[in-house]
């Protein structure tokens, strides 16, 4: 009997903005980390559109207000899509043999 093992993105970057994956069957420590991570982050990016949702109605928005809350929404926007593309088709399985694989914050379980 086989198990198929997939490469799962993580909601998190290498301190050098590279892609960390996560290498099993989605049941170890490290998936329930990220698990509550995205779960937080798609949280947030709620309350976030209800709060621009509320400025958007309130004629006394100030242009920087809304700058801001842009910049916050761009930001959750990204760390939404980061979360779609996890959960959509599996990533392809690095080469074991590439030590890029290791550098670019890659981890195997």
């Amino acid at each position: 009997m086989s198990t198929t093992r997939t490469a799962r993105l993580l909601p998190w970057s290498t301190p050098d903005g590279k892609p960390c994956f996560l290498h099993g069957d989605g049941s170890g420590y490290l998936s329930r980390v990220a698990d509550n991570v995205e779960s937080l982050q798609l949280g947030m990016a709620s309350e976030l559109l209800d709060h621009a949702a509320d400025m958007l109605a309130d004629r006394k928005t100030t242009p920087d207000q809304l700058r801001f809350v842009l910049a916050r929404m761009s930001e959750a926007l990204r760390d939404v899509h980061r979360i779609a593309e996890s959960r959509g088709a599996p990533m392809p399985a690095p080469d074991v043999h590439d030590d890029s694989a290791v550098q670019s914050g890659e981890v195997s379980a």
